[in-house]
């Protein structure tokens, strides 16, 4: 499971705050706590106003790579700011990410081509989020399609299905799981990620959602999300659940966590 690491986002309140006052120590250490979770990438995402994004996210960058050798997950809805901040990185990492809106990708992926960046690819094009399975699956192959173009591999895209709130729509889940199920079997070395949270918007006990959606997405073929690492509840639900779908030999990995403190209740 490829853990995407969300907690320096500016849209939270205290990176926000952080983000403001520029206090390099909070975003520092949030960057090694999150590395030393487990995070595969950690997301950077300014979440400030457009005048001053590429400028944060600069400073972002500088400090956690400073600080942590994790990959950056690049976070921008603007893809022109992606493309700017890209040559800081010190490494390939993630790009979030392309659609099919306004032209994302015919910015992005030349600028991916003949280089190790790997891409979140978010099913929604110009009329929104579909609400059904058949549109996702077609933008997929139609994002799949432009990237071999640039000879970009399936393995490099961590397709999002873009889940809906279980509050405005009942068979979000199972329309997700569905998505998951046809684009895996049409491309198997595909990735498919998603945000956690988005399911419970507008919902109480939104972390026991999350964590049952998180297992059941796990199961129809999930193997990315977009979360928040130092939630101990959150990855002993993930880790367990890694065991349970038998890719965890021995069950080494939740024993491991177990007995390192990681997971479970907390200690003292």
């Amino acid at each position: 499971m490829i853990i995407i690491g969300e907690k320096l986002n500016g849209t939270i309140p205290s990176v926000g705050k952080a983000i403001l006052e520029k206090d390099a120590e909070f975003v520092r250490n949030l960057a090694i706590k999150q590395a030393e979770a487990g995070a595969d990438y950690i997301d950077v995402c300014a979440g400030t106003a457009p005048d001053v994004e590429v400028e944060t996210l600069k400073w972002m960058m500088e400090i956690v790579q400073d600080a942590v050798d994790t990959p950056l997950c690049i976070d921008s809805p603007d893809p022109q700011v992606i493309l700017e901040v890209l040559p800081l990185a010190k490494r390939p990492g993630l790009i979030n990410s392309v659609s099919e809106e306004h032209g994302k990708c015919e910015m992005i992926f030349p600028a991916m081509q003949g280089t190790e960046w790997k891409v979140v690819a978010l099913t929604c094009d110009n009329n929104g989020i579909p609400t059904d399975v058949e549109t996702r699956i077609n933008i997929t192959k139609s994002i799949v399609e432009k990237a071999k173009h640039y000879d970009i591999d399936e393995s490099r895209i961590f397709v999002d299905p873009l889940v809906i709130a279980i509050s405005t729509d009942n068979q979000s889940l199972i329309k997700f799981a569905e998505a998951t199920r046809q684009i895996k079997e049409m491309y198997p070395n595909i990735h498919i990620t998603s945000g956690l949270s988005n399911i419970s918007f507008g919902m109480p006990l939104r972390r026991i959602i999350n964590q049952n959606f998180l297992t059941m997405a796990m199961y129809a073929g999930m193997d990315s999300a977009i979360m928040d690492p130092l939630n101990r509840d959150t990855m002993g639900t993930l880790l367990a659940a890694n065991m349970l779908l038998g890719k965890d030999r021995h069950c080494r990995k939740f024993t491991t966590s177990y007995r390192k403190g990681m997971i479970g209740p907390l200690k003292g």
